[in-house]
């Protein structure tokens, strides 16, 4: 199974979301500021755009997606003035397209990969026996985010092939739209194990932290932030200030994000 029903369906959600957005971004840019975010951002930056809001009395209409679907929409020339990104290839290939402020890119966030199983009690999984995790999974899925194009995704393949796993596991792996589909596919019982970020975990409480990967066993998991270049609101420059303040600080790390910005 390349990809659940679940997966598919949050997937048009959120497309659905992101041209919802795009709609109404015109307008929207006249009295605040539009931001494209990693799927994984969603609840820290439900609290960043109700922060900006009290603070600035200007409004953040936030598109919560894969990074790597909301690079394509600016390439394909949406109206946005802000992007964060849940890793630094989509930003160095926004970057290389001359769409992102360069100078004003900023390294704002880090986090943690980790192995989740549905709900509370069972053991912890020993990811340095080979065996371990192949011998939990049994004949279930693995649900991870797409391998080839979404961060978390790749990041958990590239864990995968470190500790020697891929092979094993690739014909057991369920493909989500995003890190939020697939922790949604392990919350709900339909795949027994994900490979998802530790802020993930930390949000839904249907699921459970079975072991932490290695750090050395994927690239760093960094977020960077960046206004984009042809937007001509003046709010994108203040707005990444913003993010790497004191009340941003607060709520990223209350979602369990190490921030490195600021």
């Amino acid at each position: 199974m390349s990809r659940s029903r679940t997966g598919r369906v949050a997937g048009v959600c959120i497309a659905a979301a992101v041209a919802a957005l795009l709609a109404v971004s015109a307008p929207a840019r006249a009295g605040g500021v539009t931001v494209f975010a990693a799927a994984s951002l969603k609840d820290a930056m439900d609290d960043v755009a109700d922060l900006w809001a009290e603070t600035t009395d200007h409004t953040a209409k936030v598109a919560l997606a894969g990074s790597s679907t909301l690079a394509r929409q600016i390439q394909h020339g949406a109206p946005v003035d802000v992007f964060i990104s849940a890793n630094t290839a989509w930003m160095d290939r926004l970057e290389a397209d001359g769409l992102i402020v360069a100078e004003r890119r900023v390294d704002l966030l880090r986090n943690t990969l980790v192995l989740v199983g549905h709900g509370h009690g069972d053991d912890a999984v020993d990811l340095s026996d080979p065996a371990a995790l192949p011998a939990r999974l049994g004949d279930g899925r693995l649900a991870m985010a797409l391998v080839e194009a979404v961060p978390a995704g790749i990041y958990g393949k590239a864990a995968l092939q470190s500790l020697g796993l891929w092979r094993t596991l690739e014909p057991r792996v369920a493909q989500a739209d995003n890190v939020r589909a697939a922790l949604a596919l392990v919350s709900t019982g339909e795949a027994p194990l994900g490979i998802v970020y530790g802020t993930d975990a930390a949000a839904d409480d249907s699921v459970s932290v079975l072991a932490t990967f290695p750090e050395d066993s994927h690239p760093p998991i960094v977020y960077p932030a960046a206004p984009l270049a042809d937007s001509t609101n003046a709010l994108a420059d203040r707005f990444v200030d913003f993010l790497q303040g004191p009340e941003a600080r607060s709520a990223f790390e209350r979602q369990g994000f190490d921030v490195t910005g600021g």
